[in-house]
């Protein structure tokens, strides 16, 4: 069995990208906008499907979809997808080979319903503190495309700094460097979220049982 974790914010749910959330996710990544802002080819669902299990397995990556409390009918259920709340994805991804404690950080945000509420925000600190205190994650950085205004605002206010810029892929990339303030900073902020564990008989799938740790 294989364990998966899932964090609850004040206003957002990170849970495991479970099979489930897949034809919703291939229904976003339809729409031309959200292809570019994100960098993405689009995928057949089948191939959706394999890039889900790709995801799940791989070590280096830490993948998140993002549930918007305010739709979660019902009681907030861990483990279930609840797929009528998702509201886009968080991740992470440990690809330095000269360092593996260097994590670039994406988030989307695809419903239009959930905008301008801070979900972005608040998804992107929890997906960091967690990084820091479970990966040691020291460094993040963050690739984004220069027409993207709003994801250049957003990481730029959370204390991201440009490193460098791509004219040919017209492309900035941010860094964050986490000093030991930031890193009590983050730290702190996990205080006030929920840890949820799962065990689960594959990587993504099944409920088997599940307790919750403050």
């Amino acid at each position: 069995m294989a364990t998966k974790v899932s964090l609850e914010g004040k206003r957002v749910v990170l849970v495991p990208y479970m099979a489930d959330h897949v034809p919703k996710y291939h229904h976003w990544m339809q729409d031309s906008a959200l292809l570019q802002a994100t960098g993405s080819e689009p995928l057949s669902l089948e191939q959706e499907y394999e890039m889900q299990i790709s995801w799940t397995r791989d070590p280096n990556k830490r993948t998140f979809i993002v549930l918007d409390k305010d739709f979660i009918k019902g009681e907030l259920a861990h483990g279930e997808p609840h797929v009528q709340a998702m509201t886009g994805d968080v991740n992470i991804y440990m690809n330095d080979a000269d360092d593996p404690k260097v994590a670039e950080v994406e988030i989307m945000i695809a419903e239009p319903r959930s905008r301008g509420k801070g979900l972005g925000k608040e998804s992107v600190l929890m997906m960091m503190a967690y990084a820091v205190k479970n990966l040691e994650i020291h460094k993040f950085t963050a690739k984004i495309g220069d027409s993207n205004t709003a994801s250049l605002s957003l990481f730029r206010k959370l204390g991201f700094e440009e490193s460098s810029y791509s004219s040919i892929f017209k492309e900035v990339t941010l860094e964050y460097m986490v000093t030991n303030l930031r890193r009590a900073e983050l730290l702190k902020l996990l205080d006030e979220v929920i840890t949820h564990t799962h065990w689960l008989d594959n990587q993504s799938d099944s409920l088997l049982t599940g307790e919750t740790i403050a």
